[in-house]
């Protein structure tokens, strides 16, 4: 069987732990810390970016194949999230494209899920990405 090609793929919410995408069975490779502006994120029952002419998000940029993305995002939870292209600028100050993954509809500005954001904001601290971005997770 041939390998399916790979896609870059940013990441803001939960799938930026690359083990529990493993633990689904899904093979993701190349996890770079990245920026992506003109958006901010909103954490209804789950994260969704909103555009932000002056936001700015943080998360992982990693590479999977067209299969592994087709079987993430057809599970029940995050089936309404629409691929869309961004431009991911990087530590090192280089930008690439990437696959983003959002609402369509985001949620509500009075949405609400704690249980989420403390996961996130636990991650987010545990891939070590910036503490002042950190600390605007769910708050």
């Amino acid at each position: 069987m041939a390998m399916s090609r790979r896609v870059a793929v940013f990441f803001y919410g939960l799938f930026m732990d690359a083990g529990a995408l493993r633990q689904k069975g899904l093979d993701p490779a190349g996890m770079r810390r990245a920026r992506v502006d003109g958006f901010s994120l909103r954490i209804g029952q789950r994260a969704s970016l909103v555009p932000d002419r002056h936001g700015h998000v943080f998360g992982i940029v990693m590479e999977l194949s067209h299969d592994d993305v087709d079987r993430l995002y057809s599970e029940p939870s995050v089936r309404s999230y629409r691929p869309e292209a961004v431009i991911c600028g990087f530590e090192d100050g280089a930008s690439a494209p990437a696959l983003c993954f959002n609402l369509a509809q985001p949620p509500a500005a009075h949405e609400r899920n704690p249980e989420y954001a403390a996961r996130l904001k636990e991650l987010a601290r545990r891939l070590e990405l910036p503490q002042e971005y950190v600390d605007t997770i769910g708050g």
